[in-house]
């Protein structure tokens, strides 16, 4: 399926939209000591939250959260020994 130039620019235009109105994610940790996942924001706030909470995270072992890495646009967080990838707007909705 061919995606037309008129499509390009108008997910072009959301993704910026979406930019703009979340702060991206400078970086992404596991803290065994408390059971969290940590995300730090480019505004300054940290984000805690339990991986049960999320869904595709919440059988994850330690082991699994410990090397997660950011995606492109630093609105999500992948994890490879999983497969699992959390998008910051979603979390944020889910959770507000």
């Amino acid at each position: 399926m061919a995606i037309s130039n008129i499509d390009f620019k108008a997910a072009n235009q959301r993704g910026r939209a979406m930019k703009r109105a979340f702060p991206a994610v400078i970086d992404v940790r596991y803290d065994r000591r408390v059971s969290r996942i940590v995300l730090s924001l480019a505004s300054g706030l940290p984000l805690h939250f339990a991986p049960r909470d999320v869904p595709g995270l919440q059988h994850a072992r330690p082991a699994e959260l410990a090397n997660a890495q950011l995606s492109p646009s630093c609105l999500g967080v992948h994890f490879p020994h999983i497969d699992t990838d959390v998008y910051l707007p979603a979390l944020l909705d889910s959770f507000l």
